[in-house]
């Protein structure tokens, strides 16, 4: 059983590393300069949103319009205590992440009682007083945001941070407590009847997800030297739920390629952010139309397992 999983997740290990060490070489020799690895950020960084908001979303069945909140919870967070404080920062990444999750917490424990649009409703109310909180609290700039001096955030961080994002969520999904979320978004009504306590691993799927989310505020708050309230608005919610609607409602792999194929396109249009709108539009209008559930549905990318064990009669380091 053991060695079965081992041949399993050796082929995923393999890739991780690879695709690591094929990045970092190639900055290191200046094939990849500063814009490249930025943008190689941001894919990271919408990575760690895409899937966190799809546990929420997808795997769960709520419907959050809030998660740009949660982001500024910890892009808030990071920026205090960095600046203002002079913590080191792998303690600010979790001190972020569970402030973002503290305020989940507050905000899940009364709102996920509501379903459907109620709910939206609610998370999106919740993202925007936090907005105007922020544009009118002088201690973070106000309206003009708080300038973060330290550019902690590299490659390296966003990657390993990206990493434990699927490696957390895609073990939550695959226990008992994961299953009861998915029995959730499945059938409300007959998961209770079952026994499963559907508040409970709403608001645990929430407080997860936020925490992750306020994981990546952290991120970018230190690698692009400001915070204002202006990025975590409404439309930074909706690029959010875009990833995860167009990769799949219940598929961490799709979340994983709508994050790049949609910032991709997004560096692409930067000169045309008009024609970048329309083209989101009309992807998911396609999408949609074709593919209700998304580019990966539910389903998961899989990579052929690699057999470890001996051929009859041969053995070990013989050719």
């Amino acid at each position: 059983m053991r060695q079965e999983l081992i041949e399993r997740r050796l082929p995923w290990l393999i890739l991780t590393v690879g695709v690591y060490l094929v990045i970092s070489v190639t900055s290191a020799l200046g094939i990849l300069n500063d814009y490249h690895m930025i943008n190689i950020i941001t894919i990271g960084i919408s990575i760690i949103l895409g899937v966190s908001l799809n546990l929420i979303n997808g795997f769960t069945g709520q419907f959050s319009l809030g998660h740009a909140g949660f982001m500024a919870v910890g892009a808030y967070t990071g920026a205090i205590l960095t600046m203002k404080f002079g913590f080191p920062f792998p303690a600010t990444l979790l001190c972020g992440g569970l402030a973002a999750a503290v305020v989940g917490l507050v905000i899940g424990l009364p709102t996920l009682r509501l379903r459907g649009d109620y709910l939206a409703i609610a998370t999106l109310g919740f993202g925007e007083i936090l907005r105007v909180l922020f544009i009118n609290w002088s201690y973070v700039g106000g309206a003009g945001g708080m300038v973060v001096t330290q550019r902690y955030t590299n490659f390296h961080w966003v990657y390993a941070m990206t990493v434990l994002t699927i490696i957390v969520i895609r073990n939550w999904l695959q226990s008992a407590h994961g299953r009861a979320c998915v029995a959730i978004r499945e059938d409300e009504i007959a998961a209770s009847s079952m026994g499963i306590n559907t508040t409970l691993y709403k608001v645990a799927a929430f407080i997860l997800g936020s925490f992750f989310a306020g994981v990546a505020g952290v991120l970018y708050a230190h690698a692009y030297y400001i915070v204002t309230p202006a990025s975590f608005g409404f439309l930074k919610s909706v690029e959010i739920l875009i990833i995860v609607v167009l990769g799949g409602m219940g598929s961490i792999s799709g979340s994983v390629l709508a994050a790049i194929a949609i910032t991709l396109v997004s560096v692409i249009f930067t000169p045309w952010p008009y024609l970048r709108m329309i083209l989101y539009s009309l992807a998911l209008i396609i999408v949609m139309v074709y593919r209700p559930g998304g580019l990966m549905g539910v389903k998961e990318i899989q990579l052929p397992a690699l057999s470890l064990k001996k051929k009859e009669g041969q053995q070990v380091g013989t050719p």
